[in-house]
């Protein structure tokens, strides 16, 4: 007997009824097939030199580009995003591909001197043969360029296990992609936890970004196999501000990195710490501005804030503010699809589920520290480590006294959201595992380092 595939099925957020695919998942079988028609292809992919891989990524960026307005309104039908937000993340997209295209051009290696003796020792990168990578469906266009096109640059091949809920945006990329590329160097695999622990199981590296429990087990698995893994994870951001930071501005910045895209970023604010006399004005300003967000359809160019990606994803929202006193928003918006509207609370008993796990919504809780030091510690309770947002006017205090943040990425003046692709991004504790992505550390991760000894010929013992 035959066993039954489940079936993928991608719903648009703000319009339910509204269904953008429905495909049976392939199985693990078919994952595993497809990874080996990848390292079929890695070798020729590899020896068609730097020359083809430059121009065949720089082919993928201008053709994002020429087709930026469709893939922009499909990211807003199938995941909800804004659409301010998703111009822009298919204008990243496209300079992603277009930065990793340099990349074949750049050097593999150095020359030494040997310690005595002619010869040369030498040090070179090499791709490790196929990229599996396992991506999530909030940035369903930039998060799998900025883990493909570096893969690619750097010779390997890659298979691209996408969000079952972005499964029509990953085959859109795939289709322009593979425009630009040789048969199997770049392939989609659609599905969920059974083909992505099947490309686990057969990739050469794995690169993930999804949910910390999910991303621990991917990490354990390609441990045990003893392949290279990074896993992006989780977050609890917090802002901190200080009395003598730009109230206005700062609730502006802080609003934004909480309800942008419903809160549906690995790197939005879910805490806010105000240090001492920034209590009050805080509470009033951040209250203010987010009951100002625009809430709405996300095929609207004014909204902000759109609806949550499913029912549970909004009904958790709802559920995790109940009981708290509530500064702005907390409710669920009686329209169709899963709107939940911006959140602030406050008064949060320690040890609640929003000071201890990643709700990934709209909401964020507002806490008091006596000084910037207690600040800290409470930033840093948390099992969480990827981003912080700081708001002052004191540099030196920014400078000299926050080295003491127990996260990746340190944003000053500016909101927890927003990263700049051509520098490392990643966290501590649980928000990740392994090496950094983007920039040149990501070159450096889907490559593996070899020194070679070249001793003079004739040269004997």
């Amino acid at each position: 007997m035959t066993d039954v595939l489940p079936t993928l099925i991608s719903r648009n957020p703000a319009d339910p009824t509204d269904v953008l695919l429905r495909i049976p998942a392939p199985g693990a079988f078919a994952a595993v097939d497809t990874v080996e028609r990848a390292r079929a292809a890695q070798p020729g992919w590899l020896r068609a030199g730097a020359a083809a891989r430059s121009a065949a990524l720089g082919a993928i960026a201008t053709a994002v580009e020429a087709a930026a307005g469709e893939l922009a309104e499909l990211a807003v039908r199938e995941v909800g995003k804004p659409l301010s937000e998703a111009r822009a993340e298919v204008a990243r997209a496209a300079a992603i591909w277009r930065y990793y295209a340099q990349a074949p051009f750049q050097p593999t290696g150095e020359v030494h001197e040997t310690s005595a003796g002619g010869g040369l020792l030498l040090t070179r990168r090499r791709p490790h043969g196929v990229a599996g990578l396992i991506t999530p469906w909030n940035f369903p266009f930039a998060i799998p360029t900025w883990k493909a096109a570096p893969a690619l640059a750097a010779g390997n091949t890659v298979v691209l296990k996408p969000a079952p809920e972005a499964t029509a945006c990953a085959q859109r990329l795939a289709e322009i992609v593979q425009e630009a590329v040789p048969e199997a160097v770049f392939t989609v695999l659609p599905g969920g936890a059974t083909e992505g622990n099947a490309l686990v199981s057969s990739a050469d590296v794995v690169s993930f970004t999804g949910s910390t429990p999910v991303g621990q087990a991917v990490a354990r698995a390609a441990t045990a196999r003893g392949i290279p893994a990074q896993a992006e994870m989780g977050g609890l951001n917090a802002a901190l501000v200080l009395p003598d930071a730009d109230m206005e501005q700062a609730a502006d910045h802080i609003a934004a990195a909480i309800a942008g895209f419903a809160g549906q970023k690995c790197t939005a604010t879910s805490r806010v710490i105000a240090v001492g006399a920034a209590l009050d004005p805080l509470r009033e300003a951040l209250s203010e501005a987010l009951r100002a967000l625009p809430v709405g359809d996300p095929a609207d160019p004014a909204t902000a804030c759109g609806p949550l990606i499913h029912e549970a994803a909004r009904d958790k929202v709802v559920e995790a503010c109940q009981g708290l006193t509530t500064l702005a928003g907390g409710t669920a918006l009686d329209r169709p699809g899963w709107y939940g509207a911006p959140t602030l609370v406050e008064k949060v008993a320690p040890g609640h589920r929003l000071l201890r796990e990643e709700v990934f919504g709209p909401v964020a809780s507002l806490l008091a520290a006596d000084d910037v030091a207690h600040a800290i510690r409470i930033a840093n309770s948390v099992p969480y480590g990827l981003v912080t947002s700081v708001h002052t006017a004191d540099l030196n205090t920014a400078l000299n006294g926050l080295d003491q943040l127990d996260t990746g990425m340190i944003r000053l003046n500016a909101p927890s959201t927003g990263v700049d692709f051509h520098l490392p991004f990643g966290g501590t504790k649980a928000s990740s595992h392994g090496p950094r992505e983007q920039g040149r550390a990501g070159l450096e991760f889907y490559t593996s380092g070899r020194t070679y000894t070249v001793a003079p010929a004739g040269q004997g013992a």
